[in-house]
């Protein structure tokens, strides 16, 4: 059974702002999010294989009362799980920022503008993508955009998560935003454990 915290159950608008960025980091965020290869996940050994398929096992269970068709389910997860290992981030992590920001609905808009999954700011297509919002959609679009954002944001913050969480969603230094990602966080982790797998592109 899905258990959610009152602060999780519903989605968060999320509104990024808009800020400069150096033409070298412009360059290297839209080679990250340009990358056309398929969300397919690679493995040095057959125990880092087995780790990943019961993980997503146990994520496909947990989702299952969010998205109950199960080809969408297991697409969903297998491009989140490799979107976020891509980035550098921690896929329960990232399910956490899904679940807060839209509640895992393909097609939300918030007030902002915000779109999708991760709920990204149109703004982020003109800047380092194809300049084409409704591409953010997509689900391994918005996966992709939301992850490598995510970690640009880890980056500038020196690896302070709970600044990084509240500068995607357009509040840092206010807890309300982190506070409700770390707890979804912790249900994930707590329902279906870790991967230890080590991301591979």
């Amino acid at each position: 059974m899905l258990g959610l915290c009152a602060a999780c159950a519903g989605a968060w608008a999320g509104a990024q702002l808009e800020e400069p960025l150096a033409d070298a980091v412009r360059t290297a965020l839209s080679a990250a999010v340009a990358d056309a290869a398929p969300p397919r996940a690679r493995f040095d050994s057959i125990d880092e294989r087995l780790a990943y398929l019961r993980w997503l096992g146990s994520a496909g269970e947990r989702l299952k009362r969010r998205q109950a068709e199960r080809a969408t389910r297991i697409e969903f997860l297998e491009a989140l799980w490799y979107e976020s290992r891509r980035a550098g981030l921690e896929p329960e992590l990232v399910l956490g920022v899904v679940q807060v920001e839209s509640a895992f609905r393909k097609y939300a808009v918030s007030r902002a503008g915000a779109i999708g999954y991760m709920q990204v700011m149109p703004f982020w297509a003109r800047l380092i993508g194809d300049g084409d919002p409704a591409r953010l959609f997509h689900m391994q679009a918005n996966l992709r955009f939301g992850c490598v954002i995510l970690r640009h944001y880890l980056d500038l913050e020196r690896g302070d998560l709970f600044l990084a969480l509240g500068r995607y969603n357009g509040s840092r230094g206010r807890a309300e935003y982190p506070d409700a990602v770390f707890a979804a966080r912790r249900e994930w982790l707590q329902a279906i454990g870790p991967t230890n797998a080590p991301p591979r592109r």
